[in-house]
């Protein structure tokens, strides 16, 4: 397939390379820096273009990979050419590209990215949604050359998901990075909990989350939770972060088991 990538972000990026791979053809990268168009461009080879006036119009396909709030501005920019568009967001709604075309879709990876550490896309899940039946055929298909992990999500569903995945990757990496911050505070090496990250996520593969919780709130361990919050008491921001966090593990547990 002739695909055409729009942005050269993270998404754009791992996205170019597993179609390249996957033996489809990159027509164009376009960014609106030159030079980031160019590195993209270069590894998936393919033309490089920082303006829309230049889109080669001999494409199957638009991918467009670019901030949410930009989607509207390129797809009408787009659909003149009336070749199959879709976004690759997972918290845009569909309409953002029926506003100026009817054949659209959406093609949202459910995975972090970063240019530099590489992901297995056939383990990457693909949520499609399409305009219609014959668009959805089309998009299953491109999706399955890059992943054994193909869905057909809506947009309300993807949103869902979407904020779903904000929990559990954005959130938990947050406070990963508070743990980094309270360890280099009283100079502990990050290195140390390592290991115990690695471990809760490997538990998680296998086991729903509530049925391994494990820490002091789950256990109404009030002496160690007050002593925790009485460390924390020159960062009143992470005492109530902490305190809102047990409250909420207490909460689950009490409604899985009952009140102890």
């Amino acid at each position: 397939m002739r695909i055409t990538i729009i942005g050269s972000g993270n998404v754009a990026t791992h996205l170019a390379a597993a179609f390249k791979n996957a033996g489809h053809r990159i027509v164009q990268v376009y960014s609106r820096a030159m030079q980031n168009a160019a590195l993209l461009a270069y590894h998936v080879k393919a033309e490089p273009i920082n303006d829309l006036i230049q889109i080669d119009p001999e494409t199957d396909i638009f991918i467009i990979a670019v901030k949410d709030n930009a989607i509207g501005v390129i797809a009408e920019q787009l659909a003149v050419h009336q070749k199959l568009m879709v976004h690759t967001s997972g918290a845009t709604d569909m309409f953002a590209l029926l506003a100026f075309a009817d054949n659209v879709g959406v093609f949202y990876p459910l995975q972090t990215f970063s240019k530099t550490k590489e992901v297995d896309f056939r383990n990457v899940p693909l949520c499609i949604e399409a305009a219609n039946e014959s668009i959805a055929k089309q998009l299953q298909e491109l999706a399955q050359t890059i992943s054994n992990k193909v869905y057909c999500i809506d947009s309300a569903q993807r949103k869902i998901l979407h904020m779903a995945a904000v929990f559990a990757c954005n959130f938990s990496n947050y406070l990963c990075a508070i743990a980094q911050q309270i360890l280099t505070q009283h100079q502990l090496d990050f290195e140390l909990i390592r290991p115990l990250i690695l471990e809760t996520a490997e538990k998680v593969q296998t086991s729903l989350p509530a049925n391994v919780q494990t820490g002091p709130a789950v256990r109404n361990d009030e002496i160690t939770m007050n002593n925790h919050l009485q460390l924390l008491k020159d960062t009143p921001n992470l005492q109530d972060l902490y305190t809102l966090l047990s409250q909420g593990i207490i909460k689950l547990d009490i409604e899985r088991h009952g009140d102890k």
